[in-house]
């Protein structure tokens, strides 16, 4: 789905749901947590099935995120987006130059603005012994982390 925004000189600009998880990833960049309200729905939720925790609302969403411990401002560097039509997901590195994490995050877009997003927070494990013969370890770039300093979404 698509939204249709009028501007102030009377024209309009029609905004994918790709673009509006791009604004997403651009907001949260900046640090300013409650500036991603502008693109959350007013019944916006976000689910974290590993820790069985849902978020509702856009200032509850703020407060997490500038509540949550961290060591420098937070950077986000997109790897891959993929969008069909209201349905985008991401999968997305994330630091604040001492912790790195990536997220791999599905959004549905309403009417132009994020009414639910559901989130999975992998972490790295060592690899089983009974598989060794059958696989080949992975370029050590790979997710590109940690991100650099100027490098946000």
């Amino acid at each position: 789905m698509s939204r249709i925004e009028t501007l102030d000189a009377g024209a309009s600009v029609v905004t994918s749901a790709e673009d509006v998880v791009r604004t997403f990833w651009r907001l949260m960049a900046t640090n300013d947590f409650a500036s991603v309200g502008q693109v959350l729905a007013d019944d916006f939720f976000l689910d974290w099935p590993q820790s069985g925790e849902r978020i509702r609302g856009a200032a509850n969403f703020a407060h997490m995120n500038a509540e949550y411990p961290a060591h420098g401002r937070w950077a986000f560097r997109v790897l891959r987006l993929v969008a069909s039509g209201d349905q985008v997901v991401t999968h997305v590195a994330i630091g604040d130059g001492v912790q790195v994490a990536e997220a791999i995050s599905f959004f549905e877009v309403v009417d132009g603005r994020i009414a639910r997003l559901v989130e999975y927070w992998p972490e790295a494990y060592a690899p089983p012994a009974n598989r060794a013969h059958l696989v080949e370890p992975l370029d050590a770039s790979f997710p590109a982390l940690p991100i650099p300093e100027g490098h946000e979404a």
